[in-house]
């Protein structure tokens, strides 16, 4: 089963298309509300499958984004000289990258508006113990807890899963890790 998380209208659409001629089950995760306004590529191609895709190079930290966090990832990252990975598919997971991305970054963290527990961190977890890579990573989604219903930014901002939020979850670890 593919579960795709586009990170702009551009990929949802490249998503439905991979979709489509996939021959087997296949998801869409995306958000309520609008996407960030991405330049559309009138092209329908397909996605190769579970291939992420490097948007910004930094050092030591690495966020690995699960859809429309991306923006605001890479806003965190200029402040942090962080990484940026879309990383465009929960399953299958894109083992190879993200072996490559830990093994040259001291912190990984991954973002998603989806649930932590069970969510798309978890599988990158899962996929680093099963290898016996030891590397400090956060896990950044919604809780397992009810979220008052608000527009999309508000939740997203009290979920700390904003720009300021994202930053501020970063920092605190890099400072418990005495990597700040």
């Amino acid at each position: 089963m593919l579960v795709m998380t586009p990170s702009d209208e551009n990929e949802l659409r490249m998503m439905l298309s991979t979709g489509h001629l996939y021959n087997g089950p296949a998801a869409v995760r995306y958000p309520r509300g609008t996407g960030p306004n991405a330049p559309i590529d009138k092209s329908l191609e397909p996605i190769e499958i579970g291939k992420g895709v490097i948007r910004r190079q930094g050092r030591q930290v690495a966020l690995l984004v699960f859809g429309v966090q991306l923006a605001e990832a890479l806003q965190v990252a200029e402040k942090l000289d962080a990484t940026v990975v879309d990383m465009r598919f929960v399953k299958p997971l894109d083992e190879a990258l993200v072996r490559e991305i830990a093994s040259s970054h001291e912190l990984l963290v991954t973002i998603e508006e989806n649930a932590i527990m069970g969510g798309a961190g978890g599988a990158v977890s899962e996929y680093l113990a099963r290898e016996n890579i030891l590397k400090p990573i956060l896990h950044l989604g919604l809780p397992d807890a009810y979220v008052e219903h608000a527009k999309p930014a508000q939740m997203l901002a009290e979920c700390g899963l904003d720009e300021a939020g994202i930053e501020a979850s970063v920092r605190q670890r890099l400072a418990l890790l005495g990597l700040a």
